[in-house]
């Protein structure tokens, strides 16, 4: 069975919107975005926003992350994917389920109680910074960066 084509892991928590999903699409020429979420995949009026957020010509997938896991490897060779997820912890059940996940985009962590703001768009707390620790240690390349157009940030930034 051949690898799923993952262009790019995202991790953000507005999932898919406008300018995000247009401007990193066009960039890694997905044609299918997966959002792996437990609670939009039951959400049909979410699923219906995100689907007007989504570039055209653009397929969307809502799946579980258990659904994810599950069917990633049926994957065709034509499908170019493009996995959003809303969290670092997200990502680690993704991963340790077996999807083939190499390197990671963090691209939006909103500020809420408890939380710290570590770069311009991120801020974690003690949970994220143990999923992040963890997905390093399975060899997972973590990178900040906004939008394909802004610079990259400092990943040891979420380690401190």
């Amino acid at each position: 069975m051949s690898e799923p084509k993952i262009l790019l892991t995202r991790i953000d928590n507005r999932l898919i919107h406008g300018q995000v999903a247009t401007q990193w699409n066009s960039t890694i020429g997905a044609n299918l975005i997966l959002v792996a979420n437990d609670k939009v995949a039951n959400d049909k009026l979410r699923q219906g926003l995100m689907d007007m957020a989504a570039p055209s010509g653009t397929q969307t997938r809502y799946f579980s992350l258990q659904k994810t896991i599950n069917i990633i490897h049926k994957a065709s060779p034509r499908q170019k994917i493009f996995i959003i997820v809303e969290t670092p912890q997200d990502l680690l059940t993704l991963i340790k389920g077996g999807v083939p996940i190499k390197k990671v985009n963090i691209g939006n962590m909103h500020m809420s109680e408890g939380k710290r703001q570590v770069a311009t768009c991120v801020a974690v707390d003690d949970k994220d910074v143990e999923a992040f620790k963890k997905l390093k240690e399975a060899g997972v390349e973590l990178e900040i960066q906004r939008v394909p157009t802004t610079a990259v940030e400092d990943v040891n930034k979420l380690f401190r």
